[in-house]
């Protein structure tokens, strides 16, 4: 590696430090978020270059040490070069993913809305099974989760769902989670045991900073009302439920899951911002970001991003064309294996390096 290379990155390093401490920028909240970001990614590549530099060091002794080792001390010796080239092979990796073109949104945490679509309440009932594979998947990679809401069915279903999923890596490894799910088994409400194809949707959002979207509060409309469960009975004596409409834009937001009104108030502000900040992305880029209906299409069971099928325990990604045979580990949370190669597509992608079939 190039040691200029280190150098030049150090002193961009140096320089974002500076930007935290200065005052112009710790007076504009927008500008410090913003700052800290850049920070924070040019810490982790600082790091993982300076691993890459002691790495190769120790690895020229180790590989000096194999050279000259005698046959009881050869087998160790070249146990220890192995592990060195496999770590440098992981901190390649990372480098590369790290130097990467960047989506401005990582580091972001996600807002997710997950509904049911085509199927009836076959779709709801997958849609409650989506919502529990992503809340068992946080908990493997130790992200914080908060389900907002959640609308159930008569049955159990999830008519809607939205989670905020808070990880530093929550958003780079869950945005292409967006668009429709298709099931194929035997719904629970079949008698004769025949296989059936539904869908739920997914739409996955970046969570907005207060400071990057600001809200006039004469844009809003706010209506209390008192929370409903399934079949409509009230669950509660008090107008505790809110609906939020943002009037420039129509974008509406109901919770009803907290007993306080503020607290409900609270979480539907943080998805309508969240909804606001997507809305202005696909019109500041419409070329290049997908359009929220894009994003989940119109549900129907001959669109899909991915194919669950019960029958064959298997899970195929249509985008990447990678198919497991582990569903019922895939649903229980184990989701690495096609969120990297959506990734490594992603990176392929960003290089102009097309897929291989």
């Amino acid at each position: 590696m190039d040691p200029d290379n280190l150098f030049e990155l150090e002193q961009r390093h140096e320089a974002a430090l500076a930007r935290l401490a200065d005052p112009e920028v710790l007076a504009d909240q927008r500008a410090l978020v913003e700052a800290a970001r850049e920070q924070k990614i040019l810490e982790r590549l600082l790091g993982a270059l300076r691993r890459k530099v002691a790495i190769a060091a120790d690895l020229v002794v180790a590989e000096e040490m194999l050279a000259s080792a005698g046959d009881s001390e050869r087998g160790l010796a070249k146990e220890q070069v192995d592990e060195l080239v496999t770590e440098m092979a992981r901190v390649d990796s990372l480098v590369v993913e790290l130097m990467s073109p960047r989506d401005p949104y990582d580091g972001r945490n996600v807002i997710m809305e997950i509904r049911g679509a085509e199927g009836g309440e076959e779709a709801n009932l997958f849609a409650r099974d989506l919502m529990e594979m992503y809340l068992r998947y946080s908990e493997r990679r130790g992200w914080k989760t908060d389900v907002l809401s959640a609308v159930f069915s008569e049955q159990g279903g999830v008519d809607e769902a939205i989670l905020r999923i808070s990880g530093e890596d929550s958003w780079r490894r869950l945005k292409q989670e967006a668009g429709p799910h298709r099931v194929q088994r035997v719904p629970v409400t079949e008698s004769q045991g025949r296989v059936h194809t539904s869908s739920a949707t997914v739409a996955v959002l970046p969570e907005a900073d207060e400071v990057e979207v600001q809200i006039d509060p004469a844009d809003l409309k706010v209506d209390v009302f008192r929370s409903t469960g399934p079949g409509g009975q009230s669950v509660n004596t008090t107008d505790s439920a809110v609906r939020v409409t943002h009037l420039p834009t129509g974008i509406i937001v109901s919770m009803q899951d907290e007993k306080s009104q503020l607290q409900n108030r609270a979480k539907a502000m943080a998805v309508l911002r969240s909804r606001i900040l997507d809305a202005e992305k696909r019109r500041q880029a419409q070329d290049q970001a997908r359009q929220r209906k894009t994003q989940v299409g119109t549900g129907g069971r001959s669109e899909k991003v991915r194919t669950y099928n019960f029958k064959e325990n298997r899970v195929t990604d249509h985008r990447v064309r990678v198919t497991l045979y582990s569903l019922d580990r895939f649903l229980n949370g184990d989701l690495d294996a096609v969120v990297d190669a959506l990734l490594e597509d992603e990176r392929r992608r960003s290089l102009g390096v097309e897929h291989a079939s």
